[in-house]
């Protein structure tokens, strides 16, 4: 039964994730889910006997190929973002931390990832890593993360930033 329901799930994931591709700067990518089953018992583990992997195709003409050997650091960041946008809200409010989502990617292309989390914004709570200032430039909240390296170790801290403040980091981050 579950092997069945991973196979009917693919095909609406794969639309769910292409469509979010195109925002992302992706119009002619293809995403899709391979669902392979070895369907005898030794085979058969807690997770079940389904191996799912996921594939790329960044250009078009070519096939889709696994997403870890193919995709460059800004495709892989953006198939993830695409992926988390299109199952966002199906297990109830989330809080969804990425760290430099926006790996390998700049200009329009980090508006488009900028515009994607603000709207993903919109159904969940959204923490974002960016150096990135046409990233941080959507966020309703702006924090300074500083690490103070000392003889006793490291020490992370978090700076809240009211509006004047945050302008100067994003002029700084230009």
């Amino acid at each position: 039964e579950v092997s069945a329901a991973r196979r009917e799930a693919a095909p609406r994931l794969e639309r769910a994730v292409s469509e979010q591709l195109v925002d992302l700067e992706m119009p002619t990518a293809g995403f899709a889910v391979r669902v392979s089953s070895k369907e005898a018992l030794e085979s058969l583990t807690e997770d079940g006997w389904d191996t799912t992997e996921f594939m790329l195709a960044s250009n078009p003409g070519l096939p889709a190929r696994p997403l870890a050997r193919v995709a460059s650091g800004g495709e892989l960041s953006r198939t993830l973002l695409a992926l988390k946008c299109a199952v966002a809200g199906l297990e109830g409010r989330e809080t969804l931390v990425f760290d430099e989502i926006d790996a390998g990617i700049g200009g329009r292309t980090a508006l488009a990832v900028g515009e994607k989390l603000r709207g993903l914004a919109r159904s969940c709570q959204v923490i974002v890593i960016t150096h990135l200032p046409q990233v941080a430039v959507y966020a309703d909240r702006h924090y300074l993360i500083a690490k103070i390296a000392g003889d006793a170790g490291a020490l992370t801290r978090l700076v809240p930033l009211d509006e004047e403040a945050s302008l100067a980091e994003v002029c700084r981050m230009l």
